[in-house]
């Protein structure tokens, strides 16, 4: 994982996102800036967590780092932080040959913090004072969660500034087979946390996101519906599963959605929830939703 740009503060790790790289390079902008207004260049993409309850087949991370137990740090949350940002400065060092020198002298300090990396963030038990220390810095926060753990969810007491419950199954046998959740009850636990996106109200912005898998998952509109008005999101993303990382090992090339196959049943979506199709952003294959 070093290898492939991975860097270590015991269960946390930072990686510069492919984004954050193109930005500096001035080949464009994640459309977290498009629609969110986080500048790519400024954020650090990172997680605090290499355990996690799901093996999902479209998932294009490593496996084997959820089998081996992780050194724990003894750091505070704080202190983590300003190691994940000195780890993500390092890995920033070889682009400070580019022509935007002001550029990369702010990408230095990251304005926001994409909890989203690797793994389930939640298991980690600082989570608050992680997320309180990025929002005292004057940043912000991405947290990105399967909603397998809801008992930690609805005890959080500093929540992100985007909260993203990742739902990519309309039903507990799809479920099953494409997430591959290693705790029995995975369906349920998601369900509760969806439920308890709902009660958050205005609190964050919660986001549903949907990895569509061509053949698998990319069906039954009305039960992902179902699912959406449970959470009541702000937004909700329908994403492609694009063939790369160890997911190639997994799942076959022609199981990543074109474009079209993605604008197509996000409509489908909209149409079965009543949210309203706003945007796509096609180097990511992802469509945006918000209610009306």
């Amino acid at each position: 994982m070093e290898k492939s740009g991975y860097r270590f503060v015991g269960d946390a790790a930072a990686k510069i996102c492919e984004w954050t790289r193109k930005s500096l390079r001035g080949e464009g902008v994640c459309y977290k800036q498009k629609w969110y207004g986080i500048e790519s260049h400024r954020c650090m993409q990172c997680s605090l967590s290499m355990r996690c309850n799901t093996r999902c087949s479209y998932c294009w991370r490593s496996f084997r780092a959820f089998s081996k137990t992780q050194s724990r740090t003894d750091e505070e949350p704080e202190k983590i932080l300003d190691m994940l940002v000195e780890k993500h400065r390092l890995l920033l060092t070889g682009f400070g040959g580019h022509e935007n020198k002001l550029m990369w002298k702010q990408a230095q300090k990251p304005t926001n913090v994409a909890i989203s990396l690797i793994g389930e963030s939640l298991f980690y038990p600082g989570l608050d004072d992680f997320m309180c220390a990025v929002h005292n810095r004057g940043g912000s926060t991405f947290l990105v969660t399967k909603g397998t753990l809801p008992e930690v969810l609805s005890g959080l007491s500093t929540l992100p500034t985007n909260l993203y419950i990742s739902v990519c199954a309309p039903d507990k046998m799809t479920f099953n087979a494409l997430d591959r959740p290693v705790v029995r009850d995975g369906w349920e636990r998601q369900m509760r946390s969806l439920d308890i996106m709902h009660s958050l109200g205005k609190k964050c912005r919660r986001v549903l996101r949907m990895t569509m898998v061509k053949g698998k998952n990319m069906k039954n509109p009305g039960g992902y519906a179902k699912l959406i008005e449970k959470a009541d999101p702000d937004f909700i993303e329908v994403k492609a599963y694009m063939h790369l990382g160890e997911s190639q090992s997994r799942l076959p090339l022609n199981a990543m959605p074109y474009p079209d196959d993605v604008q197509k049943f996000a409509r489908q979506i909209s149409e079965a929830s009543g949210y309203v199709y706003k945007d796509f952003f096609a180097p990511s294959r992802v469509a945006l939703l918000a209610r009306k």
